[in-house]
């Protein structure tokens, strides 16, 4: 939860964020000192020998690991492939960058502006379009 994520912070042995949004929404808005590594190149990132490996995640397997996303949707699969890959110590933060943000903790952007809380919210919000809601029909009878 983002109040026990806000402790970690602040104790001497903070765990690695990693943010696994897309690039543009992570400029957009992150937690400050998080590292992005989008979803999509996760597995390399976390290994050697790839031109995506990140090496502060790659020699992470031990180390305390939070993956954040917008919801905490993304953020949970993320957590259970890395420890599939063996990381000791991975969790997904539960209500993701939205709780976050509602329990009133700071976000920056890409420049480490400080983001205002109301523009974090419109922007965090899912944005759902009428094509991509389902309507019920009433049952025929």
């Amino acid at each position: 939860m983002p109040w026990d994520l806000e402790q970690k912070l602040s104790g001497d042995h903070q765990p690695l964020v990693l943010d696994i949004r897309e690039p543009e929404e992570f400029a957009a808005m992150h937690i400050a000192w998080s590292v992005n590594v989008p979803r999509g190149i996760l597995e390399a990132a976390c290994d050697y020998g790839y031109s995506e490996t990140l090496p502060v995640l790659a020699g992470a397997r031990a180390r305390e690991v939070v993956v954040v996303c917008r919801s905490g949707n993304r953020s949970v699969l993320a957590a259970y492939t890395m420890q599939l890959m063996g990381y000791e110590n991975v969790v997904s933060l539960k209500t993701g960058l939205k709780g976050w943000n509602d329990y009133e903790q700071p976000l920056v952007d890409q420049d480490h502006e400080k983001v205002d809380q109301d523009r974090a919210e419109v922007f965090l919000s899912p944005k759902v379009e009428a094509e991509q809601q389902r309507v019920l029909q009433p049952e025929e009878g």
